[in-house]
């Protein structure tokens, strides 16, 4: 971490013109690999932070420091979703060195098997068209490092949950047809619901848009859950996933889909507290995830 001292001649430059300046210095710290910060141990200030709204006299410090090698968070999604949609596909359709040789290339005799696989690449095929055409990310890149170990998780919980699923001597639910299409339709409205969530996200801001705004619910019924959940979108994936592990009762599947939801608890309550602090009239009946619960 490098100290750096600035006059402040223009109490309105913004942040990211700082990077750009120290960028000709060095090519090697293009800006969004640059971190700079008040104190050592300080929040990162933002780009478009003003040095007027910020507690320094005629002379400021900063602390400059390098977050490593970055990747676009548009890059990060894709390849997270790209990978267990082809991993899955490869276990359904049982390609040789997966399963017995005699089971190469063949099909399983159970419909369940079949529609696991459908709602399967449903979801993930949906996640990379809402990446590509839905989502305005704030945050344009991450570490690279981060790829390694947010794909590793996703690919092999894929390949976990796909060998079991689509192994030869994989049983149906136990409650037959009636367990397997009441969870398709809990599977189906929480998709429905999520990709309506993650629309009415991006219609609260316009493109390139800085500004924060409280999202409320819309004509839409699937947002109406915003009068009482901060982040609906976290509560409709974890519905999908509730519905997907009954649909298939196979236990890799229950149990990334616990460990989903203690991640995504994670994000929502982080997210919760952060509208709390930026809105005073954030509402106060809003829970993070599952209403009046969490």
């Amino acid at each position: 971490m490098k100290h750096i001292n600035i006059v402040i001649e223009n109490i309105h430059i913004l942040f990211s013109k700082l990077k750009f300046l120290s960028t000709h210095t060095d090519p090697k710290w293009y800006p969004a690999r640059q971190s700079l910060q008040l104190d050592p141990k300080g929040k990162c200030l933002r780009d478009e932070d003003i040095l007027q709204t910020l507690p320094v006299g005629t002379t400021a410090s900063f602390y400059f420091s390098d977050l490593g090698p970055q990747v676009t968070w548009g890059t990060v999604f894709l390849t997270e979703c790209a990978g267990p949609l082809i991993i899955y596909l490869m276990f359904y359709f049982r390609l040789p060195f997966i399963y017995s040789p005699k089971y190469d290339f063949t099909s399983s005799k159970h419909w369940v098997v079949h529609l696991a696989c459908m709602c399967h690449s449903f979801h993930y095929i949906k996640r990379i068209l809402e990446t590509l055409f839905v989502h305005r990310i704030s945050h344009g890149t991450m570490p690279l490092r981060n790829i390694f170990k947010n794909c590793g998780y996703y690919w092999c919980s894929a390949a976990w949950m796909a060998y079991y699923i689509n192994h030869p001597l994989y049983t149906p639910p136990s409650y037959g047809q009636q367990q397997v299409n009441t969870a398709l339709y809990i599977f189906l409205f929480c998709q429905l619901g999520n990709f309506s969530i993650h629309v009415a996200l991006r219609n609260l801001k316009a493109q390139g848009a800085k500004v924060k705004k409280i999202p409320y619910p819309t004509k839409n019924p699937f947002t109406w859950i915003f009068a009482l959940v901060s982040c609906p979108n976290y509560t409709y994936e974890l519905g999908s996933w509730i519905g997907f592990s009954v649909m298939t009762q196979c236990v890799p599947v229950a149990f990334f889909t616990a460990v989903g939801f203690i991640q995504m608890t994670v994000w929502a309550r982080g997210k919760h507290r952060s509208y709390l602090k930026e809105f005073r009239d954030y509402p106060t009946l809003r829970s993070s995830i599952l209403p009046f619960i969490l």
